[in-house]
């Protein structure tokens, strides 16, 4: 088997699976067949239902989790993502369509293709140009938020097929609570109880034979109250329903100027919310798992997935937190349980499709409770409200808007205020006076508040890049320092700490040091590295800074600069900073 680092770079992202191949044995490979299993069956409910919301023929829904999934963890690079339909991709779709076109109509059908068809064609020139370092800007606050929303919404979109209750389709978290409260008298004893025993079920098979696959176990034990109750006292409990057993036809995306011009201004929105979607549950499960994802990877599999399924009668699909977090919470190990539940749904929607009529939805709806209660990461979401604030606002802001706003509102919501604390922190980078330890033998750097100061030169040690957002923080910070101790006209700027300089930091930098000169002192650079060196002289900033005004040491710095002070103010001086202030005697 060919390893992935022999390849060329250009080739890789086309065997992406080469990375997660050799973890495949008999041990694996039965664990990702029974994770594929379960995500299979949950599927089938899911699918028909995110198919109606996005005004497609309830068989799409299905088709969409077939293909596109197969594709998807083929050429992906998260161990436990599985894509397919879901409730924001489908609503997204069914607000751009629906204008052009009757749901569930042929042209409606030939429009949802096309988009699909569009969108794939754009992640996989957005991964190729490698855009998906862009999540790196998504904070782990933000998919921890995001996580803990989504699985609160998981289970409130279940609680009508929980407790039985007329909860209207669509109805926000707050609505659906507000009906429920308002409504405890009229819950269906029975349906309640089917749910409660197919999570009670799933939480002692879990706990006492871990090794069981509990979610199947506790299905099927819903399944055969709900059939008891059914037989012995007349109880009629709602079902999945018959599904039609059909394999997924071929089709072609209709790319004709009429059709490229109803969808074109929704490609984008439903281009980036897929990306953020998917990206964001792979990363919300590798955190869990300890996994590195790829973003642009990533791209390039949901573009491929996209691709592949315009073809094969699937609409929009993207990562799916119920079938990812039913996939993780079963025991998957690789990507091939992802393959495996799209191979397995397509065997189900042939033979087993017709018997979902005798599944309960209080028994589906047991399931996903379970899978949301295993997406909340407690434990991470106590250590950050404990241990930083602006990270807890983050945290609760993305929490509180995945239940209330749309999920891509709270997902760009998230983005934009960890980019902003990003932004505050780079643009602030530390600026501390530093001296010399008297009390080291090597004289080593402390804070200026442990040790007595020269009185003609600063020791300044920057910790961040200079560049046009931080240059205003940098200037600030000196001039606070020279009102403190105006007589200190020379600066040492302590540099190793100083990764990038962009044009506008070394404008101010050339500045900094003319303007030190004509008040009669001077600007120097201890340790600067070769990166920032040539930045430097790149931007014609060294020419005003002065290449002699460079040191490798300090012991360097301070023997050149010690020179250039002026020996009257070193004569009066009693602090004795420096060991070259050994030859200036102290007054008598």
């Amino acid at each position: 088997m060919p390893r992935i680092e022999n390849l060329p770079l250009w080739a890789r992202p086309l065997f992406p699976f080469l990375h997660w191949l050799p973890r495949v044995n008999r041990g694996s490979v039965r664990a990702d067949a029974m994770a594929g299993l379960t995500g299979a069956l949950v599927a089938l409910p899911q699918g028909v239902a995110f198919a109606t919301i996005a005004g497609m023929p309830p068989e799409y829904g299905l088709y969409a989790g077939m293909i596109p999934a197969i594709i998807a963890a083929l050429f992906g690079s998260s161990w436990h993502l599985v894509s397919g339909p879901t409730t924001a991709a489908s609503i997204v779709l069914f607000s751009v369509l629906a204008p052009h076109a009757e749901p569930g109509s042929a042209q409606y059908v030939s429009l949802a293709l096309t988009l699909t068809f569009l969108v794939g064609l754009i992640q996989i020139v957005m991964g190729l140009a490698r855009l998906g370092t862009l999540v790196n800007f998504i904070s782990h606050s933000v998919v921890t938020g995001f996580t803990a929303g989504a699985a609160i919404l998981i289970a409130t979109n279940q609680v009508k097929h929980f407790t039985g209750l007329a909860v209207p389709r669509g109805a926000s978290f707050s609505d659906t609570w507000s009906q429920v409260f308002n409504h405890l008298a009229e819950i269906q004893p029975g349906i309640f109880a089917v749910g409660l025993a197919t999570l009670l079920l799933g939480v002692a098979v879990k706990h006492w034979r871990p090794q069981w696959p509990y979610m199947i176990v506790a299905m099927l034990g819903g399944s055969a109250l709900a059939a008891a109750l059914s037989a012995w006292k007349g109880v009629a409990l709602p079902t999945v329903g018959a599904l039609p057993a059909v394999l997924p036809p071929l089709s072609a995306p209709h790319l004709d100027a009429e059709n490229i011009r109803a969808v074109a201004s929704g490609v984008v929105a439903v281009t980036l919310l897929a990306l953020t979607e998917a990206v964001s549950i792979a990363r919300a499960l590798a955190a869990r798992s300890g996994q590195h994802v790829d973003g642009n990877q990533e791209f390039v599999g949901q573009g491929l997935s996209n691709l592949f399924g315009s073809f094969f009668s699937g609409y929009v699909a993207t990562g799916s937190f119920n079938r990812s977090g039913v996939n993780y919470a079963a025991g998957a190990r690789t990507p091939l349980a992802a393959m495996l539940a799209g191979l397995f749904l397509l065997v189900l929607v042939l033979f087993v499709a017709p018997w979902a009529q005798y599944l309960p939805n209080a028994a589906m709806a047991g399931i996903l409770f379970l899978v949301a209660w295993g997406l909340i990461d407690f434990a991470e979401i106590f250590h950050v409200l404990k241990t930083s604030r602006a990270e807890s606002a983050i945290l609760l802001s993305t929490f509180a808007s995945t239940l209330f706003l749309t999920l891509e509102e709270a997902i760009i919501l998230g983005v934009l205020m960890s980019l902003s604390l990003y932004l505050s922190r780079t643009s602030k980078p530390q600026v501390r006076v530093r001296v010399p330890n008297p009390h080291s033998s090597k004289r080593k750097f402390t804070d200026a508040a442990n040790a007595p100061e020269c009185p003609q030169l600063r020791f300044v040690r920057i910790d961040g890049s200079v560049f046009f957002g931080a240059t205003s923080h940098i200037r600030e910070a000196l001039a606070e320092q020279d009102q403190r101790h105006p007589e200190q006209k020379h600066v040492a700027i302590v540099a190793h700490g100083i990764n990038f300089l962009d044009l506008a930091g070394a404008h101010f930098l050339a500045e900094e040091a003319k303007a030190r000169r004509e008040r009669g002192g001077g600007l120097y650079f201890i340790g600067i590295k070769d990166t920032v060196q040539e930045q430097l002289a790149e931007s014609g900033a060294l020419k005003d800074i002065g290449g002699a005004n460079l040191f490798d040491s300090k012991t360097e710095a301070i023997a050149e600069v010690f020179r250039r002070l002026n020996p009257r103010v070193c004569a009066d001086c009693t602090a004795r900073v420096f060991r070259e202030c050994g030859a200036q005697r102290p007054p008598a």
